[in-house]
């Protein structure tokens, strides 16, 4: 079962990534209300999906998280949150050394990171290449 959740939450990462590589359906303009509102929904869905993975990984028995120099424990609600924060701080810096990635989580950190760097550098050759295409039309 909890394979199964991990493709789930994979393949709904890989979707939301998508969305910055083809054309969608939104109007763009150089900056508008609607690109932010997708560009903090595709941070959400992957800090979120990222986050999930390395709590089901840490339900499943692979280590993937040590904490404070101990191995990840408490309820699952505190685990849940620190998932999270784990997340949260690959995605949008290179952390603070509070919480550590240890064996297949440190690919996973990277794979993160890489995303995290990648996506505004594809969002804003997206936005240039949406509104010279805009522009052509119009003329």
């Amino acid at each position: 079962m909890i394979y199964i959740l991990m493709i789930a939450v994979i393949v709904c990462i890989s979707m939301s990534l998508r969305t910055l590589f083809f054309p969608s359906k939104l109007k763009y303009k150089l900056v508008s209300f609607e690109n932010f509102l997708f560009l903090g929904y595709t941070y959400s869905v992957i800090m979120i999906g990222f986050g999930l993975l390395f709590m089901l990984l840490e339900l499943k028995g692979f280590h993937v998280i040590v904490e404070q120099g101990a191995l990840f424990s408490g309820s699952y609600i505190e685990k849940l949150g620190s998932a999270m924060y784990l997340s949260a701080i690959t995605l949008f810096s290179v952390g603070y050394g509070d919480i550590v990635p240890v064996g297949i989580g440190r690919l996973l950190v990277i794979l993160e990171a890489l995303i995290g760097y990648t996506i505004p550098a594809a969002f804003v050759v997206k936005s240039f290449i949406d509104f010279e295409h805009n522009s052509e039309w119009k003329k």
